[in-house]
C-alpha cells in the first residue's frame, strides 16, 4: 500500500528548498557566474539601479509581514529630538559644565536639563499606554524612530511596562544605533525614508510629538498634510509643550494670512503631561480604564 498523503503538502518546493537544491557543487565552473545564480539569491542583481522599485516593495513588505505575524494592529507613534537627554544624564552633564567655568557650556547644559522633562514625560506616557491597553486586552504598541533621546524614552516606557515596542531605524551617514529598549524582533531598519514614514502611519491611532528639530518637524507636518488633504484618516495629534511649539510656529499667523484654513489649527492639541495625553487618548477611543477592566 502506498503511504498516506498529506492534504496540506506543498505543491511546489519553497524558495529556500529550491536554493539548496540549486547550489552548484564545489569547483563547478558555473558557481561564480552571475548569470547562473537564481535571481532572488543574487545580491549583485538585486542592488542594480533598475531594481529600486523591487527594493522599495521589499522594504514595505518585510515590516508589514512581521507585524502581522506579531498581531500588531494599533500603534502610538512618538516623535521628538534625539538630543533630549535622560534627566539623570542631563543633571550630571550640568555639574560637569559648572566645574568647567565655561559660561557657554553651562548655559547649554542648563537648557538640556530644562528640556529633559520631555524625556521623562515621553517615558511615562509610553509606560501608561502600554500598561493600560495591555490590561484591557486592546494593546496599543509604541513606535519610535529607534534611536536615542525621545525615541529611547518611548521604547523605555514600554519596556518598563513589560510590553513590546517597535523601532523604525534608518541608515544614516552618521550611523544611528538602536536604543536598547526596543523589542528585538520588532527592531527594523530602513534605507528609504518614504517607506519608513509609511510604516509610522499605517497602524497609528495617534501621533505624539515632542520638541525636536528638522526630523521631528518633517514627520509632524507630513502627518498634518496627509490629514488636511484627506489622504489618511484623522487621528489625535498631541504636541507636548505649548510654549515650545507656539514660539517655533505661529499657527494663528498661518490662518490670518490664509496659508491654512480656519479650523486647520484644531487638527492638533497641546498637552503638558503624560496623564493629560493619556486622558485625551482614553476619551477619543473610549478606552477602558484599569478599574473597568477589573470588573
Amino acid at each position: 500500500m502506498s503511504p498516506r498523503r498529506d492534504l496540506k503538502e506543498r505543491n511546489f518546493p519553497s524558495a529556500e528548498e529550491e536554493l539548496r537544491r540549486a547550489a552548484p557543487p564545489p569547483g563547478d565552473r558555473l558557481a561564480a557566474t552571475p548569470a547562473y545564480r537564481l535571481a532572488f539569491a543574487d545580491e549583485e542583481f538585486l542592488l542594480r539601479e533598475e531594481l529600486r522599485p523591487v527594493r522599495m516593495q521589499l522594504e514595505l513588505l518585510k515590516p508589514e509581514l512581521v507585524q502581522q505575524e506579531e498581531g500588531i494592529e494599533s500603534t502610538l507613534v512618538m516623535f521628538g529630538s534625539a538630543r533630549i537627554q535622560d534627566p539623570a544624564k542631563a543633571h550630571a552633564a550640568l555639574l560637569e559644565a559648572q566645574k568647567s567655568g565655561n559660561p557657554t557650556f553651562e548655559r547649554r547644559a542648563e537648557q538640556a536639563v530644562a528640556m529633559s522633562v520631555y524625556y521623562e514625560e515621553a517615558r511615562r506616557l509610553a509606560e501608561i499606554v502600554t500598561r493600560e491597553t495591555q490590561r484591557c486586552g486592546q494593546p496599543i504598541y509604541v513606535v519610535t524612530g529607534g534611536g536615542p533621546g525621545i525615541m529611547e524614552a518611548g521604547n523605555r516606557g514600554a519596556y518598563d511596562a513589560k510590553g513590546k515596542s517597535i523601532g523604525l531605524n534608518i541608515v544614516l551617514p552618521h550611523e544611528q544605533h538602536p536604543n536598547p529598549y526596543i523589542t528585538p524582533e520588532l527592531c527594523f531598519r530602513f534605507h528609504y525614508f518614504a517607506l519608513r514614514k509609511m510604516h509610522f502611519l499605517m497602524r497609528s491611532v495617534a501621533l505624539v510629538c515632542f520638541p525636536g528639530g528638522f526630523g521631528t518637524l518633517d514627520e509632524l507636518f507630513e502627518a498634518l498634510t496627509l490629514i488636511q488633504t484627506g489622504k489618511c484618516r484623522a487621528r489625535p495629534i498631541l504636541m507636548f509643550g505649548r510654549e515650545f511649539w507656539s514660539r517655533l510656529v505661529d499657527f494663528d499667523y498661518l490662518v490670518e494670512t490664509g496659508m491654512i484654513s480656519p479650523g486647520d489649527e484644531r487638527m492638533f492639541r497641546f498637552v503638558e503631561t503624560a496623564e493629560e495625553a493619556w486622558a485625551v487618548l482614553e476619551h477619543e477611543y473610549d478606552l477602558k480604564t484599569t478599574a473597568q477592566c477589573a470588573l
